[in-house]
């Protein structure tokens, strides 16, 4: 389980500008004065905001509670996802769903600037990463910076309801574009809808190609472009996802969970969702 300082962070403290929150209720020293903006409420955000790092550092968050977008503004960083170090460029996006570690770190030379939304979502609800959603991507970051420093702005001047609720809906909007896209290979769509509900089966990439109609290099080259990970990586995730939602709302066993996302040893089910999640699924329950 976490610790009791469960926002450990080595090296440099980075540069946070524009940081907007939802309430008062996280005392964290850097969010203490950052303005409250309560219409966030209604999408289940946390808090969004800018930051820079011009020295090298290195943040974990286990437990994460919320879907998290970072969008990267200049530079490059690092961030873990689906169980290693993923690095992020700017023009790109990385999206790690809720209740997972949230790590990233930063060693280079030219300055690191994100800009990130952070959802705070409940163990039984339905968060917005589904199968779809890409964990990596290509990602314009400055409609969403823009929407956060006019909230930003905003919430430090008249603070007008109806203008907070347009910036809220701007942001939101923007994070959908990229956690939910419309535009996805219907060829994929239906291929993971079909894997999600059979994640006992025994899937191999050959057969995900030949329920896709296309090659197996070809279901590369769509996975990697789309969702950033290889077709087997998203079987993975899908798996994982699962298994973290049994844990969280049902009394099932784990041996019973582990058969279900289609595995037969429970060491590897269990080192695996360690791999993924952070910490092992008898962690994850209590």
């Amino acid at each position: 389980m976490p610790a009791a300082n469960p926002y450990p962070l080595t090296g440099h403290v980075p540069i946070r500008t524009h940081v907007v929150r939802a309430d008062q209720a996280d005392h964290r020293d850097w969010l203490r004065e950052a303005p409250v903006c309560p219409a966030l409420e209604k999408h289940h955000i946390a808090h969004v905001g800018v930051w820079e790092s011009r020295g090298p550092f290195e943040l974990s968050r286990p437990d994460q509670s919320g879907t998290f977008l970072m969008a990267c503004l200049s530079g490059s960083g690092f961030v873990k996802a689906d169980g290693q170090w993923r690095k992020i460029e700017a023009s790109q996006a990385c999206l790690l769903p809720p209740f997972v570690t949230n790590a990233m770190k930063f060693s280079g030379n030219e300055p690191w600037r994100i800009c990130w939304v952070r959802y705070h979502e409940s163990r039984e609800s339905n968060p917005i990463v589904s199968s779809a959603s890409p964990v990596l991507g290509a990602y314009d970051p400055w409609p969403v910076y823009r929407a956060i420093q006019g909230l930003h702005a905003e919430c430090t001047g008249e603070g007008l309801p109806a203008h907070l609720h347009l910036w809220t809906e701007l942001i939101h909007s923007h994070v959908l574009r990229f956690a939910q896209p419309h535009q996805a290979d219907p060829r994929l769509w239906k291929l993971w809808r079909q894997v999600e509900d059979s994640l006992a089966h025994n899937w191999t990439v050959d057969e995900l190609a030949a329920r896709a109609c296309v090659c197996r290099e070809h279901l590369r080259r769509l996975c990697q472009e789309e969702l950033g990970r290889s077709p087997m990586q998203h079987v993975t995730f899908l798996r994982m996802q699962r298994a973290r939602d049994l844990l969280s709302t049902t009394d099932l066993k784990v041996e019973s969970i582990t058969r279900e996302v289609g595995y037969q040893n429970p060491n590897t089910f269990s080192n695996t969702f360690k791999k993924w999640v952070g910490w092992r699924p008898s962690e994850h329950r209590r």
